[in-house]
């Protein structure tokens, strides 16, 4: 099997990596990163950024080549936008072309297959170079060769010396631009592209308080560049809602719809929110490099003693009501939820976008242990953040159908039921605990008789707030007819 790292190249026609000739009629002007005047980069969930890149140039008047290099890697090419700032209307563009096949030693040799290359061995102990022409018959998982009368498929203790580099394979992601120029020479340009392999990602901690009335809340924003740049002393904004995008076929970097959600701020925030058609913007109060390959997280909201409320909470289902069941379940799970409101009485009240929070408690030694996790939507403010963190240990529930029957004389093409439930509720704490059981109920009911008063929430959900006292237990018992 032929190794890349065996290759190594020698290039007689070149004076730098950056310096491959174009196959035009026009000499190429280049320019780097390093003729950044400023960027801007807006990132979208799910793998979409616009990206806003300022150069100055030197241009000729008339027909230019401009390759832009150092754009990303994952570049939308027809989103493409190049324009004169300080000499606007000066420039028209006439054509562009995006080449992204990079140069390494696999990307050599297929497009030197059916040429010619040099084949360079060292002799072992004299140092002595020979030296033999060869074609590339193939380059396909290894390289076939041919040399003189003989294949050969591999170049073991040889090198193989090319004697330049083919027309657009570049060593970075280049955007190559004719433009025709009207005005000054010295040109400051802005790109502007869409581009995928810019990501991010809202994370939040909350911590409880010891008595489960309060939270500390702080949230990141990650953001994950694989976009094949970087981004310098960028001016960061994000977008919070969800931007519907089409369908193109199946080409790379095409996705039909993304959820683009973005960080929310706080009094102190370092990001700064306005509303931008029904979506939020937020923009990093200072500049930030997003390195390529990298992670990186940014600071998103702190606020501290938000009032919160704890519930466990018991669930049933509604199909109970049409069938005789018997026993129902032993040791059900009773759910653990938190919830507090996204208000600035609560000193919260700032749009949030989504992402998983993570709660903490401290124990009695002062250390700080995960209690659970639950994913949150785009939340705006004066909203209620509810979430889930898990089934209560010590707090257990049984349930059974103690009556069933099927009442007479319902309406033509209905069906009417009557069921009588037992919960037995137990608690295994010192202390008092109080479960919310919510029954849903389908169709047309009302509950005849119960040992705890209910609450109608809505035409199909029944609430009972039960408490258990501490190391006991309670049961409550109802009885409800259905219509269907």
């Amino acid at each position: 099997m032929f190794k890349l790292n065996t290759v190594v190249l020698a290039i007689t026609s070149l004076i730098s990596m950056g310096a491959f000739a174009v196959e035009s009629t026009l000499d190429e002007i280049k320019s780097t990163q390093n003729d950044q005047q400023s960027i801007a980069v807006t990132i979208y969930n799910s793998d979409l950024a616009l990206v806003k890149d300022t150069r100055k140039v030197q241009l000729k008047s008339g027909v230019n080549a401009l390759a832009l290099r150092d754009v990303s890697a994952q570049i939308r090419p027809e989103t493409a936008l190049l324009r004169s700032i300080n000499a606007l209307g000066s420039l028209t563009l006439l054509e562009q072309n995006f080449d992204f096949d990079l140069l390494t030693p696999a990307k050599l040799l297929e497009k030197y297959v059916g040429q010619t290359v040099s084949l360079v061995k060292t002799h072992s102990t004299t140092g002595e170079e020979s030296s033999e022409q060869a074609t590339v018959l193939s380059a396909n998982n290894g390289v076939v060769l041919k040399v003189g009368n003989r294949i050969e498929t591999g170049v073991a203790n040889k090198r193989i010396v090319f004697n330049n580099v083919p027309t657009n394979l570049r060593d970075r992601p280049t955007l190559v631009t004719q433009i025709h120029n009207k005005g000054t020479p010295d040109q400051v340009v802005e790109l502007s592209y869409l581009t995928g392999g810019l990501n991010w990602k809202a994370d939040y901690v909350a911590e409880l308080n010891p008595k489960d009335d309060a939270v500390d809340l702080s949230g990141w924003v990650t953001l994950t560049n694989t976009s094949g740049a970087s981004y310098k002393n960028t001016k960061l904004q994000l977008v919070a809602g969800d931007v519907n995008r089409v369908q193109e076929g199946h080409s790379k970097g095409m996705i039909m719809r993304k959820d683009v959600a973005m960080m929310a701020s706080e009094a102190v925030a370092p990001m700064t929110e306005e509303s931008l058609l029904e979506y939020h913007l937020y923009s990093l109060d200072r500049p930030t490099t997003i390195s390529e390959n990298q992670t990186k997280q940014v600071s998103l909201l702190s606020a501290s003693n938000i009032p919160a409320r704890k519930e466990l909470v018991l669930r049933g289902a509604d199909y109970y009501y049409q069938s005789q069941y018997g026993e129902i379940g032993t040791k059900m799970k009773v759910g653990v939820f938190v919830e507090f409101d996204n208000k600035e009485a609560s000193k919260l009240g700032v749009p949030l976008p989504k992402g998983v929070m993570r709660v903490y408690k401290k124990d009695q030694a002062g250390n700080a242990q995960f209690v659970g996790e639950d994913s949150i939507d785009h939340t705006p403010k004066n909203e209620v953040i509810r979430l889930k963190l898990g089934e209560s240990f010590d707090v257990t529930a049984d349930k059974k159908q103690v009556d069933f029957k099927v009442l007479p004389n319902p309406q033509k093409g209905h069906s009417a039921f009557e069921s009588a439930f037992e919960f037995t509720l137990k608690n295994a704490k010192k202390e008092k605990m109080t479960v919310l059981v919510q029954e849903p109920i389908s169709g047309e009911w009302k509950v005849t008789n119960e040992s705890h008063p209910h609450t109608k929430v809505n035409s199909h959900l029944a609430i009972w707030k039960i408490d258990i006292p501490a190391e006991g237990k309670t049961t409550l018992t109802y009885r409800a007819q259905v219509k269907y």
